[in-house]
This record gives C-alpha cells, sequence and structure tokens, in this order.
C-alpha cells in the first residue's frame, strides 16, 4: 500500500483511487472488529460499508495526530457499534458461533468441532472484563499492534500490554477448567 499519509491527502481531495486504496487497505480488519463484537456477519457487513461512508464523508476534517488513519476508522467502527447496541430491537439474530462455522462446502465433523471450540470462547470471553474484551477485539480480530489499541482506548501501551496480558491468562484459565 502506498504511503498512507499520501493516500489519505489525496483522499480529502476525493482521488477515487486513493479512497479505494484505503478502503480495500482496511476492510478485512474493520470487518473482524465489528463481526467479533456484535456476531452477526451480514449485520457486520452492512457496519462496515458504514464505517467507510461515514469515514469517507467526513475525511476532509480528519488529522493524523501522530496516529495511523486505521485508528480514526476503528474509532468510528466503535461508536457504529455502541449505536448499534443502543437501538437494537428484539429481532431475531443469529448468535456469533453460529455465524463462524464453515460453508455449506465444509466438512460437517470439523463444523461441529470449530462450533464446540467458538462456543467455548465465547462462554470463556464472559468471563473477562469490558476493557480486557475490548483488548481481545482491538488486537486479535482488528490484528492491531499494541501502540495503535493504546491510541484507540486512550490508555498507555503499558496498560494495553497489562490488559491483554490479563485477558489471556484468565481466557486459558477459564478455558482449562471446561
Amino acid at each position: 500500500m502506498q504511503d498512507e499519509e499520501s493516500l489519505v491527502r489525496r483522499a480529502k481531495e476525493r482521488d477515487e483511487a486513493a479512497l479505494t486504496q484505503l478502503y480495500e487497505g482496511n476492510f478485512d480488519k474493520i470487518y473482524r472488529y465489528i463481526v467479533l463484537k456484535i456476531g452477526d456477519r451480514t449485520e457486520a457487513e452492512d457496519m462496515t460499508q458504514q464505517v467507510f461512508l461515514k469515514a469517507f464523508k467526513s475525511i476532509s476534517g480528519y488529522q493524523s495526530k501522530g496516529s495511523p488513519f486505521s485508528s480514526w476508522l476503528f474509532r468510528i467502527a466503535h461508536n457504529q457499534i455502541v449505536d448499534y447496541w443502543r437501538k437494537k430491537s428484539k429481532r431475531p439474530t443469529v448468535p456469533l458461533e453460529e455465524t463462524l462455522i464453515g460453508s455449506s462446502h465444509s466438512n460437517p465433523s470439523s463444523d461441529v468441532e470449530r462450533k464446540m471450540e467458538i462456543e467455548q470462547l465465547v462462554a470463556a470471553t464472559r468471563g473477562l472484563t469490558e476493557m480486557q474484551r475490548e483488548v481481545i477485539s482491538l488486537r486479535f480480530a482488528g490484528g492491531l499492534p499494541v501502540a495503535q489499541v493504546a491510541r484507540i482506548m486512550g490508555k498507555s501501551e503499558g496498560a494495553i500490554k497489562a490488559l491483554q496480558h490479563s485477558a489471556v491468562v484468565s481466557l486459558r484459565r477459564i478455558m482449562a477448567a471446561g
């Protein structure tokens, strides 16, 4: 990917190629983060599109402040998720563990094993604090480095490392206990 600052500068001038590169370079990370937080792949795709629409509509006001462009996108995604849960109606949803099972072409026995592992992991994450879940989501689903997670969450890198460590230790303990 071309120098991010250059792409953002060009995107602010409504350069379609730059907007496309920023979209393609960040879509998967933002999508994984959202789907992990809400558990619905279809809704996560829509929300990811909304994140980019909002970002591109307001890109003229974007300032890096020393953070990567993706930090701004994750902040927009976080706000979308908060809004989603606030507005969520009583409509039926598909549990996260069902959204992560393979396609219709996959092996049924592998799907059952994967579903059991996912159920264990989902249950285990319920034993974490909200901050620990957020760090795990950003670091592992979003694939972000510690420094970027620290900026997004407004915490020091040391605090993020400590949160991640305690979350992983807790997850191991919870998973080992069964």
